[in-house]
């Protein structure tokens, strides 16, 4: 967006339909647009605060998530992401989040365009799991993956893994409700997956399976509890941040996005450094591994835990906007701005 003194400026809202046109076939250059962002906020061309949570003493196990940012480059977007979970939306038939993006011109402040944005986080969310795959891995890539948890942002994970043409030999599923793994086993095979697909009926099954875990549930504390299970030494993509607990995570070489957005409200990591008092048990960020200033360690698992940078949302959400106006959809709302001098 640009402005002038004498120009009042625009107001674009993007609908979700608009971000799906935007982002079809487009997964490479998604991952691409997040490591760009990853790099850009490791060198210091970013701003992105702590997140805030509002949480609702009468409805404890939902959210609503304010997610500021500032990414420079070859971006040049400041902006939030207001993002709810409301897991009861998942009975209700509706996804359990929605959200917001709101952008802003680093010029003027003023805000251009109010993207839908539960597309746009489940992209960025398979774009970094799909990025930290391909960097932690060890030289021959995981050929069995296992899904635990299988909604929204497992599916994501899934297209981006095959859009990036990951070799993938076996896919594991296991979900606490029975219908969602047999969903998402319905749209393994409407997707034209030729690995073998196996639902399992048990959470130790389904980690022991694999080489790949993708971690994508609701939880809200550490429900896996035994380091044995992790024996084998998979890469673990813990994506939904709580599901390992800190015994885990210190028999593991840890990878996060960000040390002091990750590192907080009771994430399994934040646990860990509860439990032992310091944060030695963390190898290093994504960013330094890309880098390389930090090597991915063998011979134990590698869990990855991302926080999920506001700076992504901004990427991934400038990019949808440009497109969006390159293809001459932009819906503009005239007037927006109004009382736009000074003295009336």
């Amino acid at each position: 967006m640009t402005t002038s003194r004498s120009s009042a400026p625009s107001f674009t809202v993007i609908s979700g339909a608009q971000v799906q046109r935007a982002l079809l076939g487009r997964e490479k250059q998604i991952v691409d647009l997040v490591d760009s962002a990853y790099r850009l906020h490791s060198a210091g061309d970013s701003v992105n605060p702590p997140s805030y949570f509002l949480r609702f003493p009468d409805r404890p196990s939902s959210r609503i998530i304010a997610l500021p940012a500032s990414l420079g480059g070859q971006f040049g977007v400041d902006g939030i992401k207001w993002i709810s979970s409301f897991p009861d939306n998942v009975a209700r038939g509706i996804p359990r989040a929605s959200a917001v993006l709101i952008l802003n011109d680093p010029g003027t402040g003023y805000p251009f365009a109010c993207v839908e944005s539960s597309v746009v986080s489940a992209a960025r969310t398979a774009a970094f799991a799909t990025l930290a795959a391909e960097w932690l891995s060890p030289r021959l890539r995981p050929r069995r993956i296992g899904f635990f948890g299988a909604g929204f942002i497992a599916r994501y994970v899934h297209t981006f893994l095959t859009a990036r043409e990951w070799p993938i030999d076996e896919i594991g599923v296991h979900d606490v409700s029975a219908e969602s793994a047999a969903g998402f086993r319905g749209y393994l095979e409407r997707s034209g997956q030729t690995a073998r697909v196996t639902v399992h009926d048990s959470a130790e099954r389904l980690v022991r399976s694999a080489d790949l875990v993708v971690f994508a549930t609701v939880a809200g504390r550490p429900h896996l509890n035994d380091p044995s299970w992790f024996s084998h030494n998979p890469l673990v993509l813990h994506v939904s941040l709580r599901d390992l607990a800190p015994e885990i995570l210190l028999t593991s070489a840890n990878v996060v996005d960000d040390v002091e957005h990750c590192l907080k409200a009771d994430t399994s990591p934040h646990l860990a450094e509860q439990l032992i008092g310091n944060r030695s048990f963390l190898t290093g960020t994504l960013a330094e591994v890309m880098a390389g200033r930090v090597p991915v360690p063998t011979g134990r698992p590698v869990v990855f835990s991302p926080f999920g940078l506001g700076v992504l949302d901004l990427a991934v959400g400038k990019f949808v906007y440009d497109e969006v106006v390159r293809s001459g959809e932009p819906h503009i709302v005239d007037d927006f701005f109004h009382e736009l001098r000074r003295y009336g």
